[in-house]
């Protein structure tokens, strides 16, 4: 079984974060700002997406959400966070299994996690 806490924030430096308008609604609320103020501060149009949370630099995944503490590795909008987030992984998460699969050819149960668990 995962745990969230210990990840380094894996699924937060996707290529895409998808919004959707209630996700900006939702933002827009957070920070006391308008709908049209939030949709021009926190997204961008990319590829097919309506929406797309906008992005900064981070020194592990090289872009990550810019709402993502990348000093304690975590969320700083958790109660306000985009609904694929809220909905994530939704099965599996792609860090775990890689993690897992790593230890497995590694035979060592604690390999890669002592680098995020600070």
């Amino acid at each position: 079984m995962y745990n969230c806490a210990k990840c380094p924030g894996y699924c937060c430096s996707y290529p895409i974060i998808p919004l959707t308008k209630r996700d900006v609604e939702r933002l827009a609320k957070h920070f006391g700002l308008g709908f049209r103020e939030a949709r021009a501060k926190f997204t961008k149009v990319d590829g097919d997406e309506k929406y797309a949370m906008r992005r900064k630099a981070d020194v592990h995944f090289g872009r990550i959400c810019r709402f993502f503490d990348t000093e304690a590795r975590r969320c700083t909008i958790y109660k306000a966070r985009p609904t694929i987030c809220r909905e994530y992984p939704g099965g599996r998460c792609g860090y775990y299994d890689f993690l897992a699969s790593e230890r497995n050819s590694q035979e060592d149960p604690d390999h890669i996690a002592s680098t995020w668990n600070k």
